[in-house]
């Protein structure tokens, strides 16, 4: 007991110092944390100027984790990221090969602009993202320990960019959309962006910390009745199941995979712990249900040409019915 109050503790210590730094992005910060501990990626989708690369400096500082950022442009190569073997001189004027790591050996990757590079770039995160390893010259080398990937897009500039496909959007276990400040929260902005008073961060926890948030994320009991309605809601997001509703089978192109469903759950444990608590209860999994499932889900051309039909409201219909029908 004693060692989750102190673990806990941590978790609060990070959340406020990242929060100290970074304003008016509460349920931002809060999201991030939890893909943290969960020990998976986020894609962090916002305009520019919202502050997305000050957020994961401030996390990187606050967590005490290496930090490394890759700007991803349509001639940036895989070997750019991931590294490549050279030819190394010795003393005898012979040579040997040798592998120079890519900046993606690192703890905390900010890949920025991640839409702006080729899908051959795109999918050298791929291995990265899920064995938390590079492969080079036959060689599986493994990547440090925390390894977090945030990637950035940009909503608004679609020109040159390449679309992620669907393996790709499927490695992140949250999507984040960073929404405008409200106005009290730019004053704040300005203020302290224009003045001498900028905040700067302060480590509060240690990487160990951070491995020991995930593993105590992965303790946290779920009551069957709440995992077996995760599983009947999957079910139900599929047109072709036998429990989708009308509307499903009308506007869905393909329902939540299973490993959707076990971003949903792995992240609602982060929120509880977040919240105090050591128990998963359905407001955890109504709260993560838009971050984990909103790149997981897609509509059919019927349903994306529809104004009146929202992606990630169907969700949450599909979802409450499941929970109503017990």
């Amino acid at each position: 007991m004693a060692a989750l109050e102190r673990a806990l503790a941590g978790l609060q210590r990070l959340r406020r110092e990242i929060g100290r730094v970074v304003l008016g992005q509460d349920d931002v910060v809060d999201q991030l944390l939890i893909a943290l501990v969960a020990g998976g990626h986020v894609l962090l989708e916002g305009a520019p100027g919202l502050g997305k690369t000050l957020l994961v400096r401030t996390v990187s500082v606050a967590a005490g984790l290496g930090f490394a950022r890759v700007q991803f442009t349509p001639d940036l190569m895989p070997a750019d990221v991931t590294g490549t073997m050279v030819l190394v001189r010795d003393e005898l004027g012979g040579g040997r090969l040798e592998f120079q790591p890519g900046p993606i050996f690192t703890q905390l990757l900010l890949a920025d602009e991640i839409n702006r590079a080729t899908p051959k770039t795109q999918s050298a995160l791929l291995e990265a993202m899920q064995e938390h390893t590079v492969t080079a010259a036959g060689k599986s080398l493994p990547l440090p320990s925390p390894f977090f990937v945030l990637a950035t897009q940009n909503p608004i500039e679609l020109e040159g960019t390449y679309v992620l496909p669907e393996a790709q959007l499927d490695r992140f276990l949250i999507k984040i959309v960073m929404p405008l400040p409200g106005e009290e929260v730019l004053d704040a902005i300005l203020d302290r962006t224009t003045g001498d008073g900028l905040a700067e961060p302060e480590r509060v926890v240690s990487p160990d910390d951070v491995l020991a948030f995930q593993r105590l994320v992965r303790e946290v009991p779920v009551a069957s009745h709440v995992r077996r309605a995760v599983a009947r809601f999957l079910l139900a997001t599929h047109p072709e199941g036998e429990s989708a509703s009308a509307e499903v089978r009308r506007f869905v192109r393909f329902g939540v995979s299973p490993r959707g469903g076990q971003a949903l759950l792995l992240a609602a444990k982060a929120h509880a712990l977040l919240q105090g608590r050591f128990n998963v209860a359905v407001d955890d999994l109504r709260a993560m249900l838009r971050p984990t499932l909103r790149h997981r889900f897609q509509l059919n051309f019927e349903g994306a040409a529809d104004p009146n039909v929202d992606a990630e409201r169907l969700l949450e219909r599909v979802f409450e019915r499941t929970v109503a029908d017990g």
